[in-house]
């Protein structure tokens, strides 16, 4: 595929798609899928990968566990100008973490990962994960388990306190936790504006930041409602063994905890380093390289990417290449 080729997000916006999809030619370039080849897409969202790795010719299988995508698959089939699509595409409604369940080991040619919240979650209102449009306090990727009004009306403070911590990187977790179970207790949390609001206060206001007070503890609270970290570390066990050998695989993180986990895998089935961090999948050490990383460094956007979608400011790729080696041990 030539640079002209190449798809990248001003074709995203030209075509009016509902969520830019980030290092979209850098993640294809990742793939490196042609006529023949098989590739799952992990975080299908709008299908901004998936039409792009259609148009080199390889069938896509698509996870998503957000049952509001449906509609963007059904456009999808629809609109698509790639001959025979609908007979090389397939969305399945479920966790990316789930591809074992539905195919054999090294039976397909490339995995792709999306990872966080998409513009189209934030966007909408009733979903509960912006803190700058009120909704129902929600938060859920998924139809199912927990909201976030379920965690901060119900977790004790230190629980709540250690979800901001660890998952939001959030300094003045104990103090917010404070706050909000102080005023949980005269009225619960049903709205996300009233939460964000309440954070604003225990952190004292704005003060001309440029990062709304809320962010870090709104994040902490999406990936617990989501289990995201969890999610991550078995999607990546998933894709080492069903990848076929030469197969690629190609992530897009966006916070340092996401990053971190995915750096530490794949540096360690490349045999780059020893056991991981806490958050890192258990590993065996010693085995064989199941990986070969295609870089020593992550891939971050070029500057003209962020002047069409800021949005893309933090995010990273890496990506790999399985090799012949068995799978890792997982236990």
């Amino acid at each position: 595929m030539s640079d002209l080729e190449t798809p990248s997000v001003f074709g995203q916006v030209a075509a009016g798609a509902p969520h830019l999809s980030v290092l979209l030619g850098e993640v294809v370039a990742a793939l490196a899928s042609g006529p023949g080849d098989t590739v799952v897409d992990g975080t299908f969202g709008a299908g901004g990968y998936t039409r792009a790795i259609l148009a080199t010719g390889a069938s896509v299988v698509a996870f998503d566990r957000d049952p509001s995508v449906a509609r963007f698959a059904a456009e999808f089939s629809a609109t698509t100008d790639t001959p025979a699509t609908e007979s090389r595409f397939r969305l399945i409604q479920d966790r990316f973490s789930q591809i074992t369940e539905y195919f054999e080991d090294a039976s397909v040619d490339g995995v792709t990962l999306d990872l966080g919240v998409s513009s189209m979650q934030l966007d909408e209102a009733e979903r509960g994960f912006s803190f700058m449009r009120d909704g129902p306090l929600d938060m859920r990727m998924g139809a199912d388990g927990p909201t976030a009004a379920d965690l901060v009306n119900e977790l004790d403070q230190v629980e709540l306190a250690r979800i901001l911590y660890v998952y939001g990187e959030e300094h003045a977790s104990r103090r917010i936790a404070s706050f909000i179970v102080k005023r949980r207790a005269e009225q619960p949390f049903t709205r996300t504006l009233d939460l964000a609001a309440v954070i604003e206060r225990a952190l004292g206001g704005r003060k001309g930041a440029k990062v709304h007070p809320a962010t870090r503890s709104f994040q902490g609270l999406r990936i617990a409602v989501n289990a995201e970290l969890e999610e991550l570390e078995a999607g990546l066990l998933a894709a080492e063994r069903v990848l076929k050998p030469g197969g690629r695989l190609a992530v897009v993180t966006f916070h340092s905890l996401e990053d971190r986990i995915v750096k530490n895998f794949l540096a360690e089935r490349a045999g780059k380093t020893p056991g991981g961090s806490r958050h890192a999948p258990p590993v065996e050490k010693g085995a064989p390289a199941s990986f070969q990383l295609t870089s020593s460094k992550a891939i971050a956007p070029g500057e003209a990417e962020l002047a069409v979608n800021p949005r893309a400011r933090s995010s990273k790729l890496r990506a790999a290449v399985r090799t012949t080696a068995p799978v890792w041990s997982a236990a």
